[in-house]
């Protein structure tokens, strides 16, 4: 049976001062939660809350990483550093990395590969623009992305894996897919992975919402049947709208 899992993305936001205050409130009140919780700070903070988050169920990600191990690779960060420094899973392919920053199917499946390959649990990214769905190409866009992010991905490793559909249009815009527009992505999702895997796969692999999902939406989003959990970027800066989708 597939367990809710609710990750929060602060992307680039935050203080060190404000990050200790809100960890500390999520350890506390979160305390023997029945989902899944994970926070992805930024680079420069996972130091200090590693620590804040020590012993607790609250699992360390973090937001990115490099496809490359340790070199001369200015303003990158390896895998074993983040290992060093309690992470536990990393997000992939988020929509922000794609378009504003260029990286390509290829690139993720590089990064994929190394992090499952290193003991990191991974969350991997996908969605489509608004053209794309206006002409009709949600799900081939989606299933593109899923093709190649787990290309050479194994049925063990994919016990590892995540996958969060966000639709690039809801991402920090307020905007939302209707619950109904949601689950026909992630039902469409599963029959990708039912189809490059198998149906005990499909079945297993928990699929989060990332598109804007908040207090006023979570439950509705959550009570459709391929819908696992959320992605959660603005509502995951502050506890009061963070725990209550936390606790689902």
């Amino acid at each position: 049976m597939r367990t809710t899992y609710v990750a929060g993305n602060w992307k680039m936001n935050m203080d060190k001062a404000s990050s200790v205050v809100l960890v500390k409130e999520l350890v506390e009140k979160l305390r023997g939660c029945k989902n899944k919780i994970m926070i992805a700070p930024p680079f420069v903070y996972l130091d200090v809350i590693s620590d804040l988050v020590k012993d607790s169920n609250i699992i360390l990600g973090a937001q990115n990483m490099a496809a490359t191990d340790n070199g001369a690779h200015t303003g990158e960060v390896s895998v074993s550093m983040l290992k060093d420094l309690g992470v536990k899973t990393v997000i992939l392919g988020h929509s922000e990395r794609r378009y504003e920053f260029g990286e390509c199917d290829e690139l993720i499946n590089m990064k994929v590969l190394r992090a499952l390959a290193n003991g990191l649990d991974v969350i991997i990214c996908i969605g489509e623009l608004l053209a794309q769905r206006e002409v009709g190409r949600a799900e081939k866009v989606c299933e593109r992305q899923l093709n190649s992010a787990l290309m050479g991905v194994s049925k063990e490793q994919l016990s590892h894996v995540t996958i969060a559909y966000e639709p690039v249009w809801a991402i920090g815009t307020g905007k939302t897919a209707t619950p109904e527009d949601a689950q026909q992505i992630h039902s469409y999702a599963r029959k990708v992975i039912e189809k490059m895997y198998d149906e005990e796969a499909a079945k297993n692999i928990v699929i989060q919402y990332g598109g804007s999902m908040n207090v006023k939406n979570y439950q509705e989003l959550l009570s459709q049947p391929d819908i696992d959990g959320g992605l959660i970027g603005g509502a995951s800066l502050t506890a009061e709208t963070f725990i209550p989708i936390c606790n689902g």
